[in-house]
């Protein structure tokens, strides 16, 4: 069975946001291609198609304060997706994180798989409201207290979805030879009811999601995954049940030469006891 990736509110063969407050949307234009055996959401193109007025008054209902939003659907899987800071901001911000986020060493820069510990290829940290913890891989993150730059972002992306986040981690790559393999965000302190937000600033990067069902075994099914490029001042909103059905991963681009910060924003419940 094939699954491809749809887009809401799309009037042309593009897939496209709305016009709002004067800007254009980003456009993501659908290909398929062989060799990856993905559908491929690409986002460099410029869509000058505008929404019919009742469309806008769709978006303006689910955000609260909305920017030109892509509406990623497959079975299983719903995202969102947009670009929240102009290139001149995404610049700044960049700067300001390279000087404030303070990125974990020694044990704690490493994850444990079947029992031993192995060297992350990423820099990563972690911060938000006094006194949260992540756990991942077998090693436990305290959050350190949020900078005015993670603290400016993290109002932004509230203002721009409706919902509130007390973590953020942060990983940091410094090339395409940086990566993050297949996981899905659904450790136990996280509140399922509140989605996951991920921004990106820095090089742009490949973005590929992979359904549970599709990654091997006896009853393999033959669903395709889908891969976006996560631009530079871009926010990606992943909503349940997206964790629950489909893994992600941010594969090696050896042609990437630039470093890449992503920060997803996470709601944490204390105690890790979920609703």
């Amino acid at each position: 069975m094939e699954t491809r990736a749809a887009v809401r509110n799309c009037p042309t063969q593009h897939i496209c946001g709305a016009r709002m407050n004067g800007q254009i949307a980003t456009c993501m234009e659908e290909h398929r291609t062989e060799t990856d055996d993905l559908v491929i959401l690409h986002t460099k193109e410029t869509c000058e198609t505008v929404l019919e007025e009742d469309d806008d008054d769709d978006v303006e209902g689910e955000f609260t304060h909305p920017i030109p939003w892509q509406k990623i659907e497959a079975e299983g899987l719903d995202c969102d997706y947009g670009l929240l800071f102009s290139k001149q901001e995404a610049d700044r911000l960049f700067n300001q994180l390279e000087l404030e986020v303070e990125y974990f060493t020694g044990d704690k820069a490493k994850v444990q798989v079947y029992g031993k510990l192995y060297s992350v290829p990423r820099q990563q940290a972690t911060y938000g409201d006094e006194g949260l913890m992540y756990s991942f891989s077998g090693v436990h993150l305290l959050a350190r207290h949020w900078t005015p730059t993670l603290e400016y972002i993290r109002d932004v992306v509230t203002n721009a979805t409706g919902q509130t986040f007390n973590f953020v981690l942060i990983n940091r790559y410094k090339d395409g030879h940086d990566h993050i393999g297949e996981h899905r965000d659904d450790e136990r302190e996280l509140d399922p009811t509140c989605p996951i937000a991920s921004v990106s600033v820095g090089a742009a990067r490949d973005f590929i999601f992979r359904h549970k069902d599709a990654r091997g075994g006896p009853d393999k099914r033959q669903i395709k995954p889908v891969k976006l490029e996560l631009a530079h001042g871009s926010l990606l909103l992943m909503n349940s049940p997206t964790n629950t059905y489909w893994y992600h991963s941010l594969p090696i681009r050896k042609k990437v030469k630039t470093p890449r910060i992503n920060l997803t924003f996470r709601h944490i419940i204390k105690n890790g006891v979920k609703k």
